[in-house]
């Protein structure tokens, strides 16, 4: 199926000139990756629209307060470290993701350096490496490839396809499409992983895409 700006504008949330922008990369993406469907399509960008902050970014924010280090990492942090670390995008990535996704220690910088980028946020060194190998990039070696939109979009439509979320997409299983993707620990309404701007955003899409 086509893809337009006004579709892409509905289903992500954002205004029509940057829906316009991204356009030919998401519709390259869908091409390569099976998403021809409106039901795919409705779920895919929904999600891109709130992992990408409604296609305004496709690096993570770790710029994190005290205070959202204490709620968004409550395990890694105590207060007088979340004191100590506050606003400091580097430490803390390094911090709170260390020794996951094939990243190194603390020391190491992964967890700065693999951060989540792209549409929908690729983190850690393990898929960072997939990924290049899906899209003919080398990405461990040259993460900042996914802040290139058609990078960025491309690796979306990888990580929609690695996790087979088509099966999902045609059942109308919008909720496990989410949780698959990041729905965080409680999808509470204004976070990041919230559940309700993806439902708002899938609505929308379906809308757009004239689906019931």
């Amino acid at each position: 199926m086509e893809l337009t700006s006004t579709i892409v504008a509905a289903a992500c949330g954002s205004t029509q000139l940057r829906a316009a922008q991204w356009t030919a990369p998401l519709q390259t993406a869908c091409d390569r990756f099976d998403l021809g469907t409106e039901m795919r399509v409705a779920a895919f960008l929904a999600n891109v629209g709130v992992e990408s902050a409604r296609l305004t970014s496709v690096v993570e924010n770790m710029n994190y307060s005290a205070e959202g280090l204490l709620s968004t990492f409550p395990s890694h942090f105590t207060e007088a470290e979340a004191q100590e670390y506050a606003h400091q995008p580097p430490r803390i990535a390094n911090r709170v993701y260390a020794d996951r996704n094939g990243n190194g220690d603390d020391a190491s910088g992964d967890g700065w350096t693999y951060r989540g980028r792209a549409l929908l946020q690729i983190s850690g060194r393990r898929n960072y490496q997939l990924c290049g190998l899906g899209i003919g990039l080398d990405l461990v070696n040259h993460p900042e490839l996914l802040e290139q939109p058609a990078n960025a979009a491309l690796a979306a439509g990888w990580y929609w396809a690695s996790r087979k979320l088509n099966t999902y997409a045609d059942g109308g299983l919008f909720l496990q499409v989410c949780k698959t993707i990041n729905l965080g620990s409680s999808g509470a309404p204004g976070t990041p992983g919230s559940y309700s701007q993806r439902l708002s955003l899938y609505g929308a899409a379906k809308k757009a895409l004239n689906i019931g």
